[in-house]
């Protein structure tokens, strides 16, 4: 169960938090500036953001299970998988780009839209939720392919419920998150979760004759490692180590995982200018 369990929860831990900052951040901004009767506009951009995220979950589904078949199922499947590695190694060097600026940048665009009538305002919500909502469909979509049972889909809704319980708790200012280490933390383990994502899709090309070497396999663990163990799904889960990859499978996990994790943790440059008091990466104050 770990090994369908801890990914789906990990995106929907990492991708919900980001949600519920950006929802915080818009909330808190109308209800200090005394906007409040925007306030259902932007729950109403959010509410379609949601629809149209779920909405495409369903769609990728049903194309990959109901339309195609074979070859064109597998071929689909890994593309949907490149897409969504390219996706997420965006996102993670984003966050920790602009994590800085976040709250400031919403502000500035929620005026902005407040200045041009309810639909822009609509519009703002809509497009700063949506992206992340679109990012963790695919991304979903992706590591729970070939998953016979509910568990991603359980990892999926726990994680975006712990995100939610995470984010009230910012807001109200019960609780404290160095939300630097948080982003460095999940993004570490998105790398690892990308790269057997990427694993996953050059296994789907190869079954799709696309790429060679199905069968060339670069070891054979089956005699001892155990993938209903515990330890077996810890290293599935969250590594990627299964017990008979082939040789381009291992190739391409280590050559997405290693660069990307080097530039990841390599200390970014220092700010030439001195940043705003109001929010830093590591204390996002959402009530600001």
């Amino acid at each position: 169960m770990g090994a369908l369990f801890f990914p789906s929860y990990l995106i929907g831990l990492r991708e919900g938090l980001e949600m519920v900052l950006v929802v915080s951040v818009l909330i808190a901004y109308l209800v200090k500036t005394g906007r409040r009767q925007h306030l259902l506009p932007v729950w109403g951009g959010v509410a379609a953001a949601v629809v149209l995220s779920v909405g495409f979950g369903a769609v990728l589904s049903y194309v990959s299970t109901a339309v195609l078949g074979g070859p064109g199922q597998e071929l689909f499947d890994a593309v949907t998988s490149v897409i969504a590695v390219a996706l997420v190694t965006w996102m993670i060097f984003w966050m920790r780009r602009t994590a800085r600026k976040l709250s400031g940048e919403l502000r500035g665009r929620l005026d902005d839209a407040v200045g041009l009538g309810l639909g822009a305002v609509v519009g703002i919500a809509f497009a700063s939720v949506v992206r992340e909502g679109l990012e963790t469909t695919l991304l979903f979509f992706a590591s729970a392919q070939g998953a016979v049972s509910a568990t991603p889909l359980v990892g999926l809704a726990a994680g975006l419920a712990t995100a939610v319980v995470l984010g009230t708790l910012l807001y109200a200012g019960a609780v404290r998150i160095n939300l630097s280490r948080f982003f460095t933390i999940s993004g570490v383990l998105l790398v690892f979760v990308a790269a057997g994502i990427f694993k996953y899709g050059i296994h789907d090309f190869q079954e799709a004759g696309v790429l060679p070497g199905l069968t060339t396999y670069a070891y054979d663990a089956s005699g001892w490692l155990d993938p209903g163990s515990w330890w077996g799904a810890v290293l599935d889960g969250v590594f990627n180590i299964s017990a008979q990859p082939s040789v381009l499978e291992v190739v391409a996990y280590l050559a997405y995982l290693l660069p990307v994790l080097v530039l990841f943790l390599l200390p970014g440059r220092p700010a030439r200018e001195t940043p705003a008091p109001a929010t830093t990466p590591e204390h996002i104050d959402v009530r600001a």
